[in-house]
């Protein structure tokens, strides 16, 4: 019986230092060397400090500043809490949200064009995305032109600039990074800003 239990314990402490070790350490030290930057969460630093990381959301409060799809994880954007609110798209619950949303976001952009764009009232599946569409980004222009001194038309370019179109000119929406348009911002168009983040 020694003999036939002896080659499945080798192969057990064979597979494990290779596919729990070996392969492990190899993978990381690839991305480590290839991409580091995305290895290591894609965070996005200023003046020496940690701003946040381009893949995942954090809100945004004040008039100045974009602000991104609402969260459904925990306190928001909570990467321990990811996850979607599970309602379906019938359920009341869901349905007063989305229209307490919508009133919400007219009452903070008066001067915006068109209706609500979908995803400023909805969260995304994760709960952590950290874009909005183009439309979303077009929705608030007024609002942050107004709250920074600034003409509308210099927003707009900004948020052309920072519009990202589909992957491999292919695959998903054009779609537009909260944080590093707000960067952005900050950085380039700070105006007269009347809010913080």
């Amino acid at each position: 019986m020694t003999r036939e239990l002896r080659p499945a314990f080798v192969l057990i402490v064979v597979m494990t230092v290779l596919t729990g070790l070996l392969y492990p350490l190899a993978v990381t030290g690839a991305a480590q060397l290839l991409f580091p930057a995305k290895a290591n969460g894609s965070l996005i630093e200023r003046g020496g400090t940690i701003v946040g990381s381009s893949l995942i959301g954090q809100s945004f409060a004040g008039d100045a500043y974009f602000h991104p799809r609402p969260s459904a994880a925990g306190q928001g954007y909570d990467a321990a809490n990811s996850g979607a609110g599970n309602l379906g798209a019938i359920n009341k619950a869901l349905i007063e949200a989305q229209a307490k949303a919508i009133a919400d976001l007219r009452t903070a952009n008066p001067d915006a064009p068109g209706p609500v764009p979908a995803d400023l009232a909805t969260a995304s599946g994760s709960g952590l995305d950290p874009h909005i569409s183009p439309a979303g980004a077009a929705f608030q222009v007024e609002r942050v032109a107004k709250a920074r001194g600034l003409p509308p038309e210099r927003v707009r370019a900004l948020v052309a600039e920072y519009t990202e179109g589909r992957q491999l000119g292919l695959f998903g929406e054009p779609r537009v990074n909260v944080l590093l348009l707000n960067l952005a911002l900050d950085e380039r168009l700070p105006g007269d800003r009347l809010s913080s983040r």
